[in-house]
């Protein structure tokens, strides 16, 4: 079987560092040449909560789109997601883009509607695979993001996975917090 690139968005409100590095640390046992985005900050949207971290992850899966979707609750599930005496939420990953795949899938639509509606995952699109085409809004990102309208609080926070800073000096000096 080919390898199918694959767009993920990852959030967390809650011991947000530990829970994202914890994601990341997954999914690179799960997918190919994964890349990640950098790192924001955003007030909590459409949850009550404390304020998120948000990134995008890039890569490449085997796996036909409703396995990785279920690995990926998996993921969430090992992190606290369900737990019932939770606080906030530990992990949240979503499917972003499967390929260009466009439709619905046993409750899950791609390419998320959220592409086109939050920040904090346009923006993290945007710098990560800027080239990569919206395959209903037939534009990249990139323009996109430039022509987005979208009014929401965000601001890339520096954080590290591993050794690896996500999120440049340049974006972090150029959008002081």
């Amino acid at each position: 079987m080919s390898l199918i690139p694959v767009l993920l968005g990852l959030g967390s409100n809650a011991s947000r560092e530990k829970n994202l590095v914890a994601g990341l640390d997954a999914l690179a046992d799960l997918l190919s040449r994964m890349r990640c985005s950098a790192v924001f900050e955003s007030v909590a949207v459409g949850y009550k909560g404390d304020n998120f971290y948000n990134l995008v992850a890039a890569g490449e899966t085997d796996l036909p789109l409703m396995e990785l979707d279920r690995r990926l609750k998996f993921i969430e599930a090992d992190n606290g997601r369900y737990a019932p005496d939770r606080k906030g939420l530990p992990l949240d990953i979503d499917v972003l883009m499967y390929d260009q795949l466009v439709g619905n899938f046993h409750g899950l639509e791609l390419p998320r509607p959220e592409i086109l509606r939050n920040a904090f995952v346009l923006w993290p699109l945007a710098l990560l695979v800027p080239d990569v085409r919206h395959p209903l809004a037939n534009a990249c990102f990139a323009s996109l993001w430039e022509e987005s309208r979208i009014q929401q609080q965000l601001w890339p926070v520096s954080f590290r996975w591993h050794d690896l800073e996500l999120t440049p000096s340049a974006l972090l000096q150029a959008h002081p917090r």
